[in-house]
């Protein structure tokens, strides 16, 4: 594939949630509905409920072009974390504009896929889902930088502890 090549992805699902807004923090606990498409045969799901988490691939449907940025910046924009490029972020700042989670799925009715902890807001086009298989996840020792976890403490924090 040629540096200029372009593909298109299409939906598989979408996000059902009280969330509407785009948030920095407070994830915590929030449960959402992962609704997969009518054209999704419900035999896809087959054998998904035996999981306890899901790899779950979605668009920022509220990002706009003019959002990406690539080059060096802040995390949030704050100096007190190094600049760093694009690709040491996770944000709608990148060009796909596209976000990768790992919500606990709680149950499955019909096409509705109950998650907590899904990191995306209300209408968010899911992209893939995939059973989450621990085998699959990073081997070997994880090294990050101590800005992220500082950065990242109410993150997960529950919507109600907001102070």
């Amino acid at each position: 594939m040629s540096e200029s090549a372009t593909f298109e992805l299409k939906p598989i699902a979408t996000v059902v949630s009280e969330r509407t807004e785009v948030s920095d923090d407070y994830w915590g606990g929030v449960q959402s509905i992962i609704r997969l498409n009518a054209d999704q045969p419900l035999s896809t799901l087959d054998g998904v409920e035996e999981f306890s988490h899901l790899e779950v691939v979605w668009k920022f449907h509220k990002a706009s072009p003019g959002d990406v940025h690539l080059g060096s910046r802040h995390a949030r924009n704050d100096p007190q974390y190094p600049k760093t490029g694009t690709y040491a972020h996770h944000n709608h700042r990148h060009p796909a504009q596209i976000a990768v989670s790992h919500p606990r799925l709680l149950k499955i009715e019909g096409r509705d896929l109950h998650v907590e902890d899904l990191d995306a807001v209300h209408g968010s086009p899911v992209l893939h889902l995939v059973a989450y298989f621990k085998e699959m996840g990073p081997r070997g020792e994880v090294v990050e930088p101590s800005w992220p976890t500082e950065m990242l403490g109410d993150y997960w924090a529950k919507p109600d502890t907001k102070g």
